[in-house]
């Protein structure tokens, strides 16, 4: 069984981590689903364009940094923010159920959506009875 099923529960929120370990962030929204052949991970990332985010597999996790490209204006104060100005981190880890080098991740619109294809060797086989 892999360390997914454990995640697999839709819009979940773990506990604050920190991203590259230069301070405090935020964790963000997921969502993970599984099929047959793959798992599929969408993470909420509102604010974080292509160039501030850093999609890392091992051996061993999944590790999503994102950064928000948004600065405030001068002069500019806000009466209520929904959000803080921090990063997003998130570390899902797993136990080589996912093939590496198949992973396929979009963003659009602060939503990344992230398509991990299982290892043959967790595949179902039919075996031919002789």
């Amino acid at each position: 069984m892999s360390l997914f099923n454990q995640l697999i529960s839709p819009f979940t929120r773990p506990a604050a981590a920190e991203a590259d370990g230069a301070g405090p962030s935020v964790a963000p929204q997921y969502a993970v689903r599984e099929t047959d052949d793959a798992y599929g991970l969408t993470v909420y990332l509102p604010g974080v364009a292509k160039d501030g985010l850093e999609l890392t597999a091992e051996s061993d996790q999944l590790r999503i940094v994102g950064r928000r490209a948004w600065k405030q204006p001068e002069g500019w104060s806000a009466l209520y923010r929904e959000s803080e100005e921090l990063p997003f981190a998130l570390s899902l880890p797993h136990d080589n159920a996912v093939d590496l080098d198949r992973i396929h991740a979009e963003l659009a619109d602060g939503v990344l959506r992230v398509s991990l294809p299982k290892s043959a060797e967790l595949k179902p086989r039919k075996i031919a009875v002789s």
